[in-house]
């Protein structure tokens, strides 16, 4: 009896909806310890949302950009621990309205978290950030590195 001349059917629909259980299943939506700077595990953290993020760089350092439509200075944070950038806040939802009736709602409210690793050049004692017209930018200014020269050594 041979039992390799078994046909299995490729099923696409159903590895779409096993990629989409995995997409909602809580572990994989952040469901990690979240670490603090000093490696103590502070609190199981789930993103509600996560905003889109420009970096770039220029000869005087980085900008971050991040878009936070319809939010305020105050409910955003920026910090810099141990070689991480993080940016995190809230968007809060829109009070229920009795006389508005929703057809549509797309955009994403709650909590966000986005965290980045600082490139070596970067000088985490000098960032700045700016908060304006819903878009935050954050200013890493770079230092110069030492590069190391190379040096040949003799094999005896």
């Amino acid at each position: 009896m041979n039992t390799l001349n078994k046909v299995i059917t490729w099923n696409p629909l159903r590895e779409m909806e096993q990629a989409t259980q995995n997409r909602f299943n809580p572990f994989f939506l952040g469901g990690f310890p979240n670490r603090m700077g000093s490696g103590e595990i502070h609190s199981l953290a789930v993103a509600d949302w996560s905003p889109e993020v420009d970096i770039s760089e220029d000869d005087r350092g980085y900008l971050l950009k991040a878009d936070l439509p319809e939010m305020k200075k105050d409910d955003v944070r920026v910090t810099v621990e141990d070689g991480i950038l993080c940016v995190s806040g809230e968007r809060k939802s829109e009070k229920e309205d009795q006389k508005k009736k929703f057809h549509r709602i797309e955009r994403s409210f709650g909590t966000f978290r986005r965290s980045f690793t600082l490139p070596e050049d970067a000088d985490s004692t000098k960032v700045t950030a700016d908060f304006h017209d819903g878009v935050l930018k954050v200013h890493l200014p770079t230092t110069p590195i030492a590069r190391s020269k190379a040096i040949e050594v003799k094999v005896k």
